[in-house]
């Protein structure tokens, strides 16, 4: 848990730094050039700031061990922190957009490209290190809010590149309404992000269960071990960096509690050697026992089973 604190607490700091570098340089291209595409980048740096402080908000939070109020942690924070930036990036599209058809309708044309250029050349190259940074975190940590922050900064990419083809084709190739254009293709680009983006939230916030591939997994490690012979009634989520699962599972009913216990925890011992960062519930029934109805009930332990011993 230090390491994941250190590790995602790391990532929103480089983000913001890298933030408010591009806030300053872009500001100047802004103005320097009177470009939509440029302003409207210059609007989707701002928001990442903001979103960058918000991520780090949210990731301090998730990293918080559990309390007496919180026993389950405070892993959903940073499902919040990543909603605050899908609400961001949304209003961001939106912004761009009427500002780009503003100016498409009033025939705007660019004043100078040469600076807008560079500044984009230089965002480019600083989102680069730190996609690659987020990235590496991602892996390492499973953060939401890094992964829905890096999503943002991967469309960041594009958006810096769209800039530079706008400004040349504006300028250079005299095509008029090409910054306008690309403006409000960038709007839609960042929509269509903070839309995907969404998913992920929401399934953490709505308390989704595991991929089905990923609670087949689970079932196939608890079908190796001899001592039971049913699982039901499995619930699973996943609330920031952390799993959570519970299920009933059949018994010899003539087994005694102490020897109940130590299934449960070989149990234990096995699944958390699979699925590590994962808090896991049994409940043991007596083999045939159904306390719920409909499909809670239903034993859905594999067939097959394979002892590890």
């Amino acid at each position: 848990m230090h390491e994941h604190a250190h590790l995602t607490r790391s990532a929103a700091f480089a983000s913001i730094g890298v933030a408010v570098v591009l806030l300053g340089l872009k500001g100047w291209a802004a103005w320097s050039t009177g470009s939509t595409a440029m302003l409207g980048s210059l609007a989707d740096t701002t928001l990442d700031l903001v979103a960058s402080v918000a991520t780090l908000l949210g990731v301090w939070i998730a990293a918080q061990p559990a309390d007496d109020k919180h026993r389950f942690g405070h892993g959903k924070a940073e499902a919040i922190a990543a909603m605050f930036q899908i609400v961001l990036i949304s209003i961001s599209a939106l912004a761009i957009a009427s500002r780009a058809v503003e100016e498409f309708l009033a025939g705007s044309r660019v004043e100078s490209a040469t600076s807008g250029i560079a500044v984009s050349g230089v965002a480019i190259a600083l989102t680069l290190g730190l996609v690659a940074w987020q990235r590496h975190v991602v892996r390492k940590t499973g953060s939401i809010a890094i992964q829905t922050d890096s999503v943002h900064y991967q469309s960041d990419l594009l958006l810096n590149v769209a800039v530079i083809v706008a400004l040349v084709l504006d300028q250079y190739a005299g095509l008029k309404g090409a910054d306008p254009l690309f403006g409000l293709g960038i709007a839609a680009w960042l929509g269509w992000g903070a839309w995907n983006a969404s998913q992920d939230v929401f399934d953490q916030l709505m308390d989704h269960e595991w991929p089905q591939e990923k609670k087949d997994r689970f079932l196939q490690v608890l079908a190796r071990h001899p001592d039971i012979t049913g699982v039901h009634d499995m619930r699973t989520r996943t609330s920031g960096n952390r799993d959570f699962v519970q299920f009933h599972v059949w018994v010899d009913p003539e087994m005694t509690v102490r020897e109940a216990h130590r299934v449960m925890d070989e149990l234990e011992h096995r699944l958390a050697a699979e699925f590590p960062d994962t808090e896991i519930l049994i409940h043991p029934d007596p083999e045939g026992l159904v306390d719920e109805a409909g499909a809670a009930g239903v034993d859905v332990l594999p067939p097959i089973r394979v002892s590890l011993d």
